[in-house]
């Protein structure tokens, strides 16, 4: 475990979703000592999204570049670069991308341990863990 301060994105190794989304972790618990958040960007091609979910802890999503469809606890808003959405704990939430582009997602989560309950299944994986896939 590395215990840096800054962190060059391109030197941040991608972690393979499938169907080509990929996350970098930029700040958690992998890189630095007692983070009290977690934070990085995700990927997602033309088309592709995340599953419906929730989380064990609050998140922040900003988009960085490309459009999307925000379903939060079953309400739907359309989001453009530098639109922000805040997600409680345990409300289930997904994003996807509507643009002919990638979609870059910026988030941070509210805590270093964090967990995805998948909604379809229930199933609750730790983040970005073998389980953690699209």
């Amino acid at each position: 475990m590395t215990y840096e301060a800054i962190v060059p994105y391109d030197a941040i190794t991608p972690f393979a979703r499938g169907d080509g989304v990929e996350t970098r972790l930029m700040i958690g618990k992998e890189r630095v000592a007692e983070p009290p958040f977690t934070t990085g960007t995700t990927v997602f091609p033309a088309g592709a999204s995340a599953p419906m979910h929730s989380h064990n802890c609050a998140e922040q999503v900003t988009i960085l570049e490309g459009r999307a469809i925000a379903e939060v606890d079953g309400a739907r808003s359309e989001l453009g670069p530098m639109d922000t959405s805040f997600i409680p704990a345990d409300v289930p939430h997904r994003f996807v991308n509507i643009g002919n582009g990638p979609l870059k997602i910026l988030w941070i989560y509210a805590a270093a341990e964090v967990t995805r309950t998948f909604t379809e299944t229930g199933e609750t994986v730790a983040h970005l863990s073998f389980g953690d896939k699209v």
